[in-house]
């Protein structure tokens, strides 16, 4: 199974739609001047889903080497990658 693939398995699992890889964005993010994380943001195409039409993932490995994906619909405030990382940075997500 491929990056992509694992990806879209796990947004089809949380959110119950068809997912379609659509691009990929480099994000970094800074706070006060630094860098609290810089990685590649994947978005996907969505259908099926009623509340959005996209959906921004990524994955950060955790203390045993284990993916832990990250998927964030595009709902207002979230309208790039940029802001979907911001968003997952306040709620709480682990940082890269």
């Amino acid at each position: 199974m491929t990056y992509l693939e694992e990806l879209e398995g796990v947004i089809v699992k949380l959110h119950g739609c068809a997912a379609v890889p659509v691009a990929s964005v480099h994000v970094e993010e800074t706070f006060q001047g630094k860098p609290v994380w810089t990685g590649e943001v994947e978005v996907f195409a969505l259908s099926g889903c009623p509340r959005a039409s996209r959906c921004y993932a990524w994955g950060l490995p955790d203390e045993t080497g284990a993916l832990e994906i990250v998927t964030i619909l595009e709902i207002p405030p979230v309208d790039s990658a940029a802001m979907a990382v911001r968003l997952a940075i306040a709620s709480g997500a682990r940082r890269h």
